[in-house]
């Protein structure tokens, strides 16, 4: 996957005490998604937009929100959260992920 004509924050989002960091890319029409990696561990994410979260590398198994299941999205593989809910995610190795944020 490659982005043209973006901006791109010089500084990284950084949570779980930089487990997680991702950093924002703004494109001309207006849309957000950010460039993330994730670490091995476990972190619950709360949205206030729908999201759309593709796995370019590595694996995360996910517990999507009124699931009880874990399911596993691997390299080149996407799911979808609703807004304001919550999915929890586990990390086993270090996963580089794209999350585009839908009004």
């Amino acid at each position: 996957m490659k982005f043209e004509n973006v901006t791109v924050d010089l500084i990284s989002n950084i949570y779980f005490d930089g487990n997680v960091t991702s950093r924002n890319i703004f494109f001309s029409d207006g849309s957000l998604k950010t460039l993330g990696v994730m670490l091995k561990g476990e972190y619950e994410f709360k949205t206030s937009k729908k999201e759309i979260m593709e796995i370019s590398s590595g694996e995360m198994h996910v517990l999507l929100p009124n699931s009880k299941d874990w399911k596993i999205f691997i390299e080149n593989t996407s799911f979808e959260i609703p807004a304001n809910s919550s999915f929890k995610v586990k990390i086993k190795k270090i996963t580089n992920y794209c999350c585009s944020y839908i009004d």
